[in-house]
C-alpha cells in the first residue's frame, strides 16, 4: 500500500486557554480499503501513540478513521491472505502493540467511530477507555469466516459486553448494529452521524474540565482494578487519593469549586 493513500494523520489541537492542554487527533487514513489496517498502519499507529505518552501537556486523544464509510474494516485481507506460518506471529504481535500503546497512553483515548469496525478494527476500539458511535456505525468479528480465531486484545470483550455476547460475536462472526453495540455495553453512546463531532467534543469537554492529573490517576486505576482482586483494589484506590492531595490539585480545585459556589450565593 503506497504511503501517499494510506498513513496516519496526527492532529495535536490546542486549545484556547492554556490551562487545557492539547487534545489529539489520530486518524487512518486508507479511505478507499476502508481504513483496512496493513502492517506498515499499524507499525505507524502504534509509534504514534507511543510518542504521545511523552506529552506531558496532552489531555485525551481521539481515534477515528478517515471519510464516513469506516472507523477501520480491520487487518487487511489481501495482506494476512499471504502470510507464511513464519510470519503470523509477528504479524499478529503488530496489532496487539497498536492496542496496547493506546491503553499505555496515560489520558483517555475516545474512539470516534462511524461506519464498520470489524476484527482488529473493534478490538482497537475495546482497547480505547470510551466509545462513541454514529448510528451507520457496524460491529463485528468475523474472524472465524476467514478461518482464523479472534485473539489478543479480543480478550477485552467479556469484561466489556459478557461472555455471552462474547461468544455470539466471537464464535458466530455476525454484524450487529450501533444499537445493539450500546446495548451490550460495547459502546457508550450513539448518536446521528451528523452529531457525531458535537458529541466527541462534549466529552473532551468533560475530560479537560477535570483535574488533568486526577484523569491521569482515574486511568492507571482502573487499568490496575482489571487484574487486582476486590481488597487490592480497593487499597489501590487509598494510596491513589493520598498521592492526589500530594499534588495540590484537589486543594486548588476545591477552594475554586467552593469559591464559585459562594460567589453564586451572593449574588441577587
Amino acid at each position: 500500500m503506497n504511503s501517499l493513500t494510506a498513513h496516519i494523520e496526527l492532529e495535536l489541537e490546542q486549545r484556547q486557554r492554556k490551562e487545557e492542554g492539547c487534545i489529539a487527533w489520530v486518524t487512518v487514513h486508507n479511505e478507499s480499503r476502508r481504513n483496512a489496517l496493513t502492517s506498515l498502519l499499524m507499525n505507524d499507529l502504534a509509534e504514534v501513540f507511543c510518542k504521545l505518552r511523552a506529552n506531558e501537556g496532552l489531555r485525551a486523544a481521539v481515534l477515528t478513521g478517515a471519510g464516513e464509510k469506516a472507523f477501520s474494516g480491520g487487518v487487511d485481507i489481501e495482506e494476512m491472505a499471504g502470510l507464511m506460518p513464519s510470519e503470523a506471529k509477528a504479524f499478529i504481535t503488530g496489532l496487539h502493540s497498536v492496542c496496547q500503546a493506546i491503553r499505555d497512553l496515560p489520558v483517555p483515548v475516545i474512539a470516534r467511530i462511524q461506519g464498520y469496525a470489524l476484527g482488529g478494527a473493534m478490538e482497537m476500539a475495546a482497547s480505547c477507555d470510551l466509545r462513541i458511535a454514529g448510528e451507520s456505525a457496524r460491529f463485528g468479528m468475523p474472524e472465524v469466516r476467514l478461518g482464523i480465531p479472534s485473539v489478543i486484545e479480543a480478550a477485552l470483550l467479556p469484561r466489556l459486553i459478557g461472555w455471552g455476547w462474547t461468544r455470539r460475536l466471537l464464535l458466530l462472526g455476525e454484524v450487529i448494529s450501533a444499537q445493539e453495540a450500546l446495548g451490550c455495553g460495547f459502546v457508550e453512546r450513539v448518536v446521528e452521524d451528523s452529531q457525531l463531532d458535537q458529541a466527541v467534543e462534549e466529552w473532551l469537554a468533560m475530560l479537560v474540565s477535570a483535574g488533568p492529573q486526577a484523569i491521569r490517576a482515574q486511568k492507571a486505576l482502573i487499568q490496575k482494578w482489571e487484574d487486582a482482586p476486590l481488597s487490592q483494589a480497593i487499597t489501590m484506590g487509598i494510596e491513589a487519593f493520598h498521592a492526589a492531595y500530594q499534588s495540590g490539585e484537589p486543594q486548588r480545585m476545591m477552594r475554586d469549586f467552593l469559591d464559585a459556589r459562594r460567589q453564586k450565593i451572593r449574588q441577587p
